[in-house]
C-alpha cells in the first residue's frame, strides 16, 4: 500500500507502506518481552536532506527505512526500552544488513517515526510503540526485518511484503 503526506508548504512524494505481523518472544536478564514489528516505512532521499543528518559522500545515496514495533514487558523484572530493541536488523534485497542508527551528535528527524525514550522502564503487561531508523542505500528495497538472536542463534525474520 502506499501512502502520501503533507508536511508544511509542500508535498512529499508516495512512500512504500509495508505491514508485517506475529511476534517474538525474548528473553533478558529473567525479564520476558516481545518484539512485534508492525510496519515498515521507506523513506525517500528527500527525507535524508530534511532529516538534519550529514551525508557521507563516501557511502552514496541513502534512505531512510522506518521500523515501527510493538514491544511488550510480558514477565520478570522491569526493562529500560532500549533493551528491547536494539537487536531489530533490516536485511535489504542484496543482502545488506544494518542494524538502527545511532546519532552521536546533533539529532534525527523523520516525520512518521517519533522520538523514543529509550530511558523508560516497562513492567510487565506494559506495552511500548517505538519506531527506530534504518539507513540503506538508495538503490536497495528492504526486504526483511530480522532479530539478532545472539551468536549461537540464526535470527528471526520478518519478510517486508505489500
Amino acid at each position: 500500500m502506499t501512502v502520501s503526506r503533507g508536511a508544511g508548504e509542500g508535498h512529499r512524494p508516495a512512500r512504500t507502506v509495508r505491514e508485517l505481523h506475529d511476534s517474538s518472544r525474548q528473553d533478558s536478564d529473567g525479564a520476558e518481552f516481545t518484539v512485534t514489528p508492525t510496519r515498515v516505512v521507506t523513506g525517500t532521499e528527500a527525507d535524508m536532506d530534511g532529516s538534519g543528518l550529514k551525508k557521507d559522500a563516501s557511502e552514496g545515496p541513502q534512505v531512510p527505512v522506518l521500523v515501527h514495533s510493538t514491544l511488550t514487558h510480558t514477565s520478570g523484572p522491569a526493562m529500560q526500552v532500549r533493551d528491547m530493541d536494539d537487536d531489530l536488523i533490516v536485511r535489504t534485497d542484496s543482502g545488506l544488513r544494518t542494524k538502527a542508527l545511532i546519532v552521536i551528535t546533533g539529532s534525527a528527524k523523520w516525520a512518521d517515526c517519533p522520538g523514543v525514550d529509550d530511558d523508560k522502564k516497562l513492567t510487565p503487561g506494559q506495552p511500548e510503540q517505538v519506531c527506530a531508523a534504518f539507513l540503506i542505500p538508495a538503490n536497495q528495497k528492504a526486504a526483511a526485518v530480522e532479530l539478532s538472536g545472539g551468536f549461537m542463534k540464526p535470527p528471526l525474520e520478518w519478510p517486508v511484503r505489500n
